[in-house]
């Protein structure tokens, strides 16, 4: 998270591709390059403009190791009606910069530095610099489950911010919100209505883009029962996936287990999966974590509602399910007849 944008003039390996090799979609060269954006699933290229940053036309699929283009069609995203269907006068400032940054001015475009760094979860910090004091400083872990969750949400969501126009310019993030304050005074997260599918959400109303895992999460039973994105995930750094504060198999267990008050309803977790024990079908994330969330072209993110889609659902309103990730030669009917044949799981919940 402290190093998604980099400014390749000073890290010159920030730039994945090697763009001497020429391509129909890059018409420009490392020396336009501002700022690049991410690299694990997908990279993208600002330049600079004035005193603003516009994202170029093309972005560069880690996974597949290909060019593809970048442009945010009409009716994709809320705020394509406010601005030109061009890149160049789409800026970034605020469309993009407010999570990308720390303390995003947007009078002055400036920022305190870029990328998420201390103050973007911990407030202001000079007077903690000073004088080092719980009272001066906010610790997430010390806050109420709601706000706590706040601090994460306010970019890992989709959503409009309550006051969308401010000076004439349309925001895509929750301007004025410092972290310990209520997030939903800022900010919007997008709404669904059940049985439609959207640019934002499958018909069952689980997110279907990436950048949405706020949206998911407070559907969820984990955010009802007060767990925290932190109870899995340490900003700060790990070594495991996604900065898991464990690997993922032996996270899940260490509050789900066998017969547990918190399920599984099974004496062991072979039981309950119905495949064998370190298989991928055997992933507690298999099944309530599916990757259905696009990021770039069939690249996909997991999904955080951790509700179990049945196939019969896929059937129903076209949302991918997990049986059929896995088993991709087989159909959603067969998918759900296998179901019905495992004594553990209720008849009822299979059909929907």
């Amino acid at each position: 998270m402290a190093n998604v944008v980099r400014d390749p003039k000073t890290h010159p390996d920030a730039i994945l591709p090697d763009l001497s090799k020429p391509d129909p979609l890059v018409n420009f060269s490392a020396n336009d390059i501002a700022f690049v954006y991410g690299s694990k699933w997908k990279q993208r290229y600002f330049v600079k403009r004035g005193g603003d940053y516009y994202v170029l036309g093309a972005q560069w699929d880690v996974t597949h190791q290909v060019w593809r283009p970048y442009h945010a069609a009409a009716g994709t995203d809320w705020w394509t009606a406010f601005y030109p269907d061009d890149n160049m006068a789409r800026p970034t400032g605020p469309l993009c910069d407010g999570c990308h940054s720390v303390n995003y001015n947007i009078q002055a475009k400036t920022v305190t530095e870029w990328n998420v760094g201390c103050e973007k979860c911990h407030g202001p910090g000079a007077g903690h610099v000073r004088a080092p004091s719980r009272a001066n400083i906010v610790n997430p872990a010390r806050l109420d489950f709601v706000r706590a969750n706040d601090v994460c949400i306010q970019c890992h969501s989709q959503g409009q911010p309550v006051q969308r126009q401010i000076e004439g310019q349309y925001y895509d993030w929750p301007v004025g919100y410092v972290a310990g304050k209520s997030l939903q005074d800022f900010w919007r997260l997008e709404e669904h209505k059940p049985g439609e599918t959207t640019f934002t959400h499958f018909a069952e109303g689980t997110a279907r883009k990436n950048r949405m895992q706020g949206n998911d999460f407070v559907t969820s039973q984990m955010y009802t029962h007060g767990v925290s994105c932190f109870s899995c995930h340490d900003v700060h750094g790990t070594g495991n996936n996604a900065d898991l504060i464990k690997p993922a198999s032996v996270l899940c267990l260490e509050c789900h287990g066998p017969n547990s008050p918190n399920g599984p309803r099974a004496p062991t977790i072979e039981a309950h999966t119905h495949h064998r024990a370190g298989s991928a079908g055997g992933e507690c994330v298999a099944c309530h974590m599916p990757k259905i969330e696009q990021t770039i072209a069939d690249v996909s993110v997991r999904a955080h509602t951790f509700r179990f889609i049945s196939p019969a659902m896929t059937d129903a309103v076209k949302i991918p399910n997990p049986c059929n990730i896995c088993h991709a030669d087989k159909t959603a009917r067969w998918a759900a007849d296998t179901l019905k044949t495992w004594s553990n799981l209720s008849p009822w919940r299979v059909a929907q």
